[in-house]
């Protein structure tokens, strides 16, 4: 990255509090535990630091690549030339709105980008509001949700999200209320944007914390009982096609188990491509291409990746 040296020069005298790390490797900021070191991680500590930072990289004509927990990605062995943004840890404020909303049986929550969905779903049960059972769960952060309208159980983020703010490539600061957000099936308007998103609004129901916590804790058994929790993955490998489901077609074609090198079709769940403790990124990418091979030529359904896949010089 040619301008590198301009940009921590600039860095370091407009935004001097903001933490970066030169040469960070990926695979200790995903989920996957794969991925090679980038040129700088930077992690800012709050939405007017993160906007600075993107302005500064924006005036350089660097794009940055912005990540949360790292739960649904896949990085390229060997050096990365990226300048990676990390929200969690850092745009990690939520809290009630104050709103006060006539007549409704609801209330609304802030939160930003940066927080992970098992805190936002354990701040709602501490209020009784129902409504985020669901994402207890699910290990990404809030901004990443949203992004990809992340749901599981029957919900998503598009049955409780009511506005989203968001920074646009020209760094002015906007609005997204309701049906602007264009969900859908994990997508959004956001998916395929450069915008940045720094904070949503959720509403949700008033319900009762006992029953929360219940459902909560059902859906917990769940995953614990049906999903490779304790092997390295991104979750969900592939999204749900129109016709029939990814894990079902998976199993159906023989493929549960099917391993290279360090990469395996989940024993347990056939949906979810894990590593054995040893995976590299070729590992995994030759794992995923031989499902989408077996399962078309079976089934004539093509499979898309729901993982995010990193590769040196992508942006």
């Amino acid at each position: 990255m040619d301008n590198i040296s301009a940009v921590f020069e600039a860095i370091k005298k407009q935004v001097p509090e903001i933490e970066y790390r030169v040469d960070e490797p990926m695979r200790s900021h995903t989920s996957f535990k794969i991925g090679g070191r980038v040129t700088a991680m930077f992690f800012p500590d709050s939405q007017s630091s993160m906007v600075l930072l993107c302005q500064i990289l924006r005036d350089l004509a660097v794009r940055p690549l912005i990540i949360g927990n790292g739960s649904n990605i896949l990085a390229e062995d060997g050096p990365l030339d990226l300048l990676v943004i990390k929200t969690h840890g850092g745009l990690n404020d939520i809290k009630l709105s104050g709103a006060e909303l006539p007549g409704q049986n609801t209330a609304e929550i802030i939160a930003e980008s940066g927080v992970l969905l098992s805190k936002l779903a354990v701040f709602a049960l501490n209020h009784a509001l129902t409504g985020l059972e669901f994402a207890h769960g699910i290990p990404g952060t809030l901004g990443g949700a949203v992004a990809m309208n992340a749901g599981a159980y029957g919900g998503e983020m598009k049955d409780a999200v009511v506005k989203t703010t968001a920074l646009a490539p020209d760094a002015s600061i906007y609005d997204t209320r309701g049906e602007e957000h264009g969900f859908s099936y994990r997508h959004s308007r956001f998916s395929d944007s450069e915008d940045i998103i720094l904070s949503s609004v959720l509403r949700l129901t008033k319900g009762s914390a006992e029953e929360i916590k219940d459902r909560m804790d059902e859906l917990s058994k769940k995953r614990r009982q049906s999903q490779p929790l304790n092997m390295p993955s991104a979750g969900s490998t592939f999204k749900r096609p129109k016709n029939g489901y990814a894990a079902a077609l998976i199993e159906q074609s023989g493929l549960k188990g099917f391993c290279v090198g360090g990469a395996m079709v989940s024993e347990k769940h056939s949906g979810f491509v894990v590593s054995r403790g040893d995976a590299t990124f070729n590992d995994v990418m030759a794992v995923m291409e031989h499902v989408r091979e077996t399962v078309f030529k079976q089934f004539g359904i093509e499979l898309e990746p729901e993982v995010k896949i990193i590769r040196s010089g992508h942006l």
